[in-house]
């Protein structure tokens, strides 16, 4: 990932995360319609970029032969060779390059991608991996149409590199709590915003202030984009900090969706989205001691995701109440989650057992 700088509301600069730029000398093989697939597919593996001409589709063809011959390289019969068959769609794939011209893809019948403005304002001409398009395009039609959330009266829009959630179990388990809330209303800390659903959650059912923060600037500044020119920014402000920043004063309400999944390798920013360090609740519960109000409640959206495909028995908010000393439990309440589709191709077996939770805690 490539980085470009951001101002949000007179903060020092954010560095967003974007795909990297490519800019090249050197003569790319080309491929198009009548180009040979197999010669082309072995200058990917000796290293070699590949250049997609004429047409956006010609990419795709590209991009599903190769799958082809890795499948036939690689049958995905053991683990060992599904992991080695991700590995080398991953390198090869990031050899084929698309060219930006002033803003737009220089082949015919492309999508329109305005991402590719707002990501690099000061870069006219410039290479990217086709793959990397792919994910803008679909980036910016998430982001243009605004997406449906149950619980919400308006679209979201996300922007670039922002986790959005794509199920809701956990949003109505939220809002059905909120719906019963009878504490004060003043304030209120949303810790890991991501695309705003529980600050705007909040908001709707009545708390006059909410201070947001996220690790991911991508996050923090497309919220701002999305917010500044509404009644929203009188409501909702936003930090760019891990946990609590610089948030020093107590409050009636901390929520916090945290990652529900351990993980004990480096993570990068967006996989602080999904898989949670083991620092991650320690830290967590110590700041949120401090913050709170003796009244306060301290809210948290988790899963039993971990527990049932067995990556770990422990469940982090459990241990924090048997061995913390720090909050006590008011209430856990559970949904079941809904099945996956037919549809879907993965082995989701574990989904009828899976719930999500809405623990609240208050100190001790």
């Amino acid at each position: 990932m490539a980085v470009s700088k951001a101002e949000v509301n007179g903060m020092s600069e954010l560095t967003l995360n974007k795909p990297e730029i490519i800019v090249s000398d050197k003569q790319l093989m080309l491929f198009s319609k009548g180009t040979d697939v197999r010669l082309t597919i072995k200058t990917l593996e000796a290293g070699h970029p590949v250049l997609i001409t004429a047409f956006y589709s010609n990419g795709l063809t590209l991009l599903k032969e190769l799958k082809v011959y890795l499948h036939k390289k690689l049958p995905n019969k053991s683990f060992k060779e599904q992991r080695e068959y991700r590995a080398q769609y991953k390198k090869l794939s990031s050899l084929i390059l698309i060219e930006i011209v002033d803003y737009k893809l220089a082949v015919k019948k492309a999508p329109a991608i305005g991402w590719l403005e707002k990501l690099y304002p000061e870069a006219s001409r410039f290479l990217l991996p086709f793959v990397q398009v792919q994910g803008l395009n679909s980036a910016w039609q998430w982001y243009e149409n605004g997406v449906n959330i149950p619980v919400l009266r308006n679209k979201i829009h996300p922007y670039f590199g922002t986790y959005f959630p794509t199920r809701y179990d956990h949003l109505i388990l939220f809002d059905n709590w909120l719906k019963r809330y009878e504490g004060p209303k003043k304030s209120a800390i949303d810790v890991g915003i991501g695309s705003g659903v529980l600050s705007l959650q909040m908001v709707k059912h009545g708390f006059q202030k909410v201070h947001g923060t996220d690790t991911n600037p991508n996050a923090i500044f497309g919220l701002n984009e999305s917010i500044k020119d509404t009644k929203l920014s009188r409501k909702i402000t936003l930090e760019y900090a891990n946990l609590f920043g610089t948030h020093e004063k107590q409050t009636e309400l901390i929520v916090f969706n945290p990652p529900w999944l351990p993980t004990s390798s480096r993570l990068n920013r967006l996989d602080e989205a999904i898989y949670y360090n083991e620092s991650l609740f320690p830290d967590f519960f110590e700041s949120a001691k401090q913050r709170l109000l003796p009244d306060g409640k301290l809210v948290l959206l988790f899963s039993n995701l971990a527990q049932i495909t067995e990556v770990t028995k422990a469940h982090p908010i459990e241990k924090e109440l048997a061995e913390g000393g720090r909050f006590e439990l008011e209430k856990c309440l559970k949904r079941k989650v809904k099945l996956a589709s037919d549809k879907t191709k993965r082995d989701q077996h574990w989904r009828a057992l899976e719930e999500v939770e809405l623990w609240v805690l208050k100190p001790i």
